[in-house]
């Protein structure tokens, strides 16, 4: 049942991104009494992992083609403090992927009870050959397999 004071809609920067939804808990809090900035990273790579595989793209295959990802730079805007007990809406999508050897990613938070995105952030991944830990071209796993998503 919806309460009358329990925002339901949740307004993403694209149509349908992929997300998971936290609650923040305790153990996320700083000692300034909201959610550490490193938790809410956490939680940017773990929704990045969990997108890259919902796309077929997991470890097994990372492994195949002897190709992964590693993070280049991160941007991260904290527009609002949330505190223990918020549900948030952690979203991610692929804003640029020109299928050579670096891609963007664009992350939103949104909580629950009111609607306001508490966060926007990028992070730029870089495409390295799993043996040697060098740069290199995307295979083409992953030139098609992350498409970049327009906002709305």
């Amino acid at each position: 049942m919806n309460h009358p004071d329990t925002f339901t809609t949740i307004a993403f920067d694209v149509p349908a991104p992929y997300t998971e939804v936290r609650t923040v808990a305790d153990s996320d809090i700083d000692r300034l009494g909201h959610t550490n900035n490193v938790v809410y990273l956490g939680w940017l790579e773990s929704v990045a992992w969990a997108h890259s595989v919902h796309l077929g793209l997991d470890w097994d295959l990372y492994q195949r083609i002897n190709a992964c990802f590693v993070a280049r730079r991160h941007t991260l805007d904290y527009l609002r403090p949330t505190f223990v007990g918020d549900e948030l809406h952690v979203a991610t999508w692929i804003t640029d992927n020109p299928g050579r050897v670096t891609m963007d990613r664009a992350y939103q938070i949104v909580r629950a009870a009111d609607g306001v995105t508490v966060l926007r952030g990028t992070t730029q991944w870089a495409c390295v050959d799993l043996t040697t830990g060098r740069p290199r071209r995307m295979p083409p796993e992953f030139a098609e397999g992350f498409v970049a998503v327009s906002p709305t």
